[in-house]
């Protein structure tokens, strides 16, 4: 098993900056992918970023340029760097581990409120 446990989430105004932390726990041996998707009330959870174990980065269209995914593989810790932020990204973000066998793990969320 892994656990994941997300920090960082809060309040800001537009323009603003957060950045986002998983630390996972448990059978960390196994984590090959790791990142972040975000989900509104009613809506599909959907990927913002995500990173390899060797660094490769995925960013969803919307974020490229204003967010920043990396990894601490020595702490086994994801992180997320938000900047230029849009009232468009408030959502309840989601942390996410993929399995060498392929099982998923998800952190509890945290909440993003972005303010106009």
């Amino acid at each position: 098993q892994v656990q994941l446990v997300e920090s960082g989430g809060g309040l800001v105004q537009a323009g603003g900056s957060l950045r986002l932390s998983c630390a996972a726990s448990g059978r960390i041996f196994s984590i090959n992918v790791m990142g972040w998707y975000r989900q509104a009330p009613g809506k599909q959870r959907d990927l913002v970023a995500s990173i390899t174990r060797g660094g490769s980065t995925t960013y969803a269209d919307s974020v490229k340029g204003r967010f920043t995914i990396s990894r601490d593989n020595a702490r086994d810790t994801v992180y997320l760097q938000m900047n230029s932020l849009e009232p468009e990204d408030t959502d309840v973000y989601y942390c996410k581990a993929d399995s060498v066998t392929s099982r998923q793990y998800w952190g509890q969320g945290t909440q993003v409120t972005v303010s106009s």
